[in-house]
């Protein structure tokens, strides 16, 4: 190899070590921002884990790719069908171990939501709460915590309670963590919700945390929504206008 060679390899050499410094530096200085942006998103937080602090923090982020995407499907009946089995004869246990029975909810549209507090959708926690509290005389939400979906919901009743209302200010009802999903353990109020011969048309279970399922005043299932739409979305906000 020539002296001339010599020098441009060694150049080459050099320009590629000052490029990976530039791009290690960049990845570090991405890395600490990202740090602070969640420590101070965080600042309110309260026994969360690092997992928890991170999703909540990029929540926001996370909706607007999942409404960007297009893939998320609302499933409405085409006529108000009359349940076979009627709604307000359901019950459930609340997350304090009282008896919730559903015959007070007439007159009132009632979201039915699967949660958990480990997910990607967690941050819906504080969303459902601005929705309830700022539609208390028509609509009443209502909370299944299930660790059906990937294990995301591994606390027991009592930290799960601290941490709704700790972190996200959860106020509307939380009933006993519970099976959700289609099976010998699904619990009462969630078969009622999947089983076309009990809602009268609807047979879909939830697809993952945070599937919402309303009923209008009158104990009609009337929509599915996914997972992916915030509960602050037009399509739930108008449905409640209806």
């Amino acid at each position: 190899m020539t002296v001339t060679e010599q020098m441009n390899t060694n150049l080459s050499k050099n320009k590629r070590v000052r490029m990976a410094k530039r791009m290690f530096m960049a990845v570090l200085l991405l890395l600490i921002s990202f740090i602070a942006f969640v420590s101070i998103y965080n600042r309110n937080s309260v026994n969360m884990t690092l997992k928890q602090k991170i999703l909540k923090a990029v929540y926001p982020a996370f909706i607007w790719l999942q409404k960007k995407s297009g893939k998320e499907q609302i499933i409405s009946a085409e006529t108000k069908t009359e349940p076979p089995v009627s709604f307000y004869t359901l019950s459930a246990t609340a997350i304090n171990g009282d008896t919730f029975n559903f015959t007070h909810l007439k007159g009132k549209k009632v979201l039915l939501v699967n949660t958990a507090s480990n997910c990607g959708y967690t941050g819906q926690y504080e969303e459902l709460e601005k929705l309830f509290s700022s539609n208390k005389d028509k609509l009443l939400v209502i909370g299944f915590p299930s660790n059906d979906f990937k294990e995301q919901e591994k606390g027991d009743n009592l930290e799960i309670e601290q941490f709704c209302k700790l972190n996200f200010g959860v106020t509307f009802p939380l009933m006993q963590k519970s099976h959700v999903k289609k099976g010998n353990l699904q619990n009462r109020v969630f078969t009622w919700l999947t089983n076309a011969s009990q809602n009268g048309w609807n047979d879909k279970q939830p697809e993952w945390n945070f599937s919402k399922f309303l009923v209008d005043e009158n104990g009609f299932l009337v929509k599915y929504y996914p997972p992916g739409l915030s509960p602050l979305d037009k399509e739930i906000t108008n449905s409640l206008a209806e």
